[in-house]
């Protein structure tokens, strides 16, 4: 990559001069990764905890899973809850700051411009989209539904929806469900009310969950999707079966028409070349995959390795019938990883680079085999250097993971040199380790060690033994430009930006990220 590619802003000197401008005791929506300082430990896994997060920063709660939904449909009541008293899980966050006001339920009433957007990710065809009207406080019409349910059926026909994203080009949301074989994108109208679609047939059915546009309408889209469990010991098979087989993709979809992703296209799967030989995913021999020699190559921060875009499905050739994607990348030969839960583009990079993290097996017996460690079995973040021209791409590995910085999930940049990544460590993990989740921030110049941004504490609802842990998520920083000049990752003023977090599960709480008092 050439240095043409970056802002030559000095983001240390802005981030001090915006902190200065910021009277003490106030709050701002201004976010930048130069002010986080590390916050010492996690949160242990035991009873209920609070949240820490790097002083100077605060968190202000804008939904909480019991607030009403203005438009109710069937079940879908309130924002993190069933009637049925199922929690549904919002998950990724979309922040847009239309130029004009959005229409809603209650016809002739002001909904504003900023809007916060998610897809939930319960199952039994009743995840949902939802829509956080920012600039409303009257609880009765703050938190909008999008996808009401049949009125016959009383589903949605939505499973896990997971990933979001906004399209400049066709000027559509789009949402992923992360449901595996039936998984897929979603595609819905801003307009309400909203019109939907799947497009099965276009982009294929998968367990997808991160979902980006860059400046030429193409479509980077990350799959997780959990492989075949091996023994941790090879070769011993005593030993526990909890290290995983790399089966998940990460894709590219390049439109025919990127105003009308209907219209068809190619989808392409991402394939890296370890010392000549393409590191490729071998159903009869799992066991071979997970201790790959060249799984440690592919691993080893600093080491850099040729990729390509492969094309697995095209609807010129191969129509527009509903096809399994993961089946489709297998086939053509990409190359496999272990979970990879989301990617973002760096700003200021020209969407050249793309950072995407993998979970890894998100369990210590796994984790603490050294030839298994050294393969990803904590994670890691992987820098992808893309071409503009072709279909070569550049791969490396950003950082590879350890019992302390672990099991990767949503990623998103405080500003242009700053990292942000949320962790899911599951239940298992959180008790092997004795230790809830945490946001890390990193140094995209290698200038910083990660810093913990966000110990993430456990709220009562998820604290009784049996319930499930609360989990960062819908990590996301922007400045909501809905137009392809100022489109997300193109660049971010952190000036202007604005931060969400969810804390998943429990109460299912959503919060803004705010500056609370100056750096000095």
């Amino acid at each position: 990559m050439s240095k043409a590619h970056f802002s030559s802003k000095k983001w240390s000197t802005i981030g001090v001069a915006m902190a200065g401008t910021l009277a003490a005791g106030t709050a701002s929506a201004a976010f930048v990764g130069v002010l986080i300082t590390n916050v010492p430990n996690a949160s242990v896994a035991v009873g209920e905890t609070t949240t820490v997060i790097s002083p100077k920063y605060a968190l202000q709660r804008l939904a909480v899973g019991t607030d009403p939904i203005e438009n109710p449909s069937g079940v879908i009541t309130t924002y993190g809850n069933l009637s049925t008293g199922v929690a549904t899980e919002p998950d990724e966050n979309l922040y847009l700051d239309f130029p004009g006001t959005l229409a809603g339920p209650t016809a002739g009433y002001n909904y504003g411009h900023h809007f916060l957007f998610q897809g939930h990710e319960n199952s039994a065809n009743l995840a949902y989209l939802t829509r956080i009207n920012l600039d409303v406080k009257d609880p009765a019409h703050r938190i909008t539904l999008l996808s009401p349910v049949d009125s016959v059926t009383g589903l949605t026909g939505f499973n896990s929806v997971d990933g979001s994203t906004y399209d400049p080009f066709s000027g559509t949301l789009l949402f992923t469900q992360e449901a595996g074989a039936n998984g897929g994108v979603i595609q819905a109208t801003v307009g309400f009310p909203s019109v939907i679609n799947t497009l099965d047939g276009i982009v294929g059915k998968g367990g997808f969950e991160g979902i980006h546009p860059d400046d030429r309408g193409n479509l980077m889209i990350v799959e997780d999707a959990g492989g075949t469990s091996v023994n941790v010991i090879q070769g011993d098979a005593t030993s526990a079966k909890t290290a995983k087989q790399p089966n998940s993709f990460v894709y590219r979809f390049v439109p025919s028409n990127p105003a009308n992703l209907a219209a068809g296209g190619k989808l392409q799967a991402l394939q890296v070349s370890i010392d000549g030989t393409p590191l490729k995913f071998n159903a009869a021999d799992p066991v071979g995959d997970v201790f790959a020699p060249a799984q440690v190559k592919l691993h080893t921060v600093g080491s850099t390795w040729p990729a390509q875009w492969i094309t697995v499905h095209d609807t010129a050739v191969d129509g527009t019938a509903s096809f399994s994607a993961n089946a489709a990348a297998k086939a053509a030969g990409a190359t496999p990883f272990k979970r990879p839960e989301n990617g973002v583009f760096q700003p200021g990079t020209g969407f050249h680079r793309f950072y995407f993290d993998v979970t890894g097996d998100t369990d210590n017996t796994s984790g603490s085999q050294p030839e298994l460690a050294a393969r990803g079995a904590w994670g890691a973040i992987f820098r992808l250097d893309l071409s503009s021209s072709s279909n070569s791409a550049v791969l490396s590995a950003f950082f590879l993971g350890d019992a302390a910085h672990a099991a990767f999930d949503n990623l998103t940049f405080a500003d242009e040199l700053t990292l942000t990544a949320t962790e899911d460590r599951g239940d298992t993990l959180h008790d092997q380790l004795n230790a809830l989740d945490s946001v890390w921030a990193f140094s995209t110049c290698g200038l910083v060690h990660p810093r913990r941004f966000i110990a993430l504490g456990r709220d009562a609802i998820a604290a009784p033994l049996g319930a499930e842990d609360n989990e960062p998520t819908g990590l996301f920083v922007s400045e909501g430009a809905t137009d392809l000049a100022h489109m997300q990752g193109r660049f971010l003023n952190p000036l202007t930006a604005r931060a969400f977090v969810t804390q998943q599960h429990g109460l299912n709480q959503t919060f803004e990220i705010v500056l609370t008092r100056p750096h000095f």
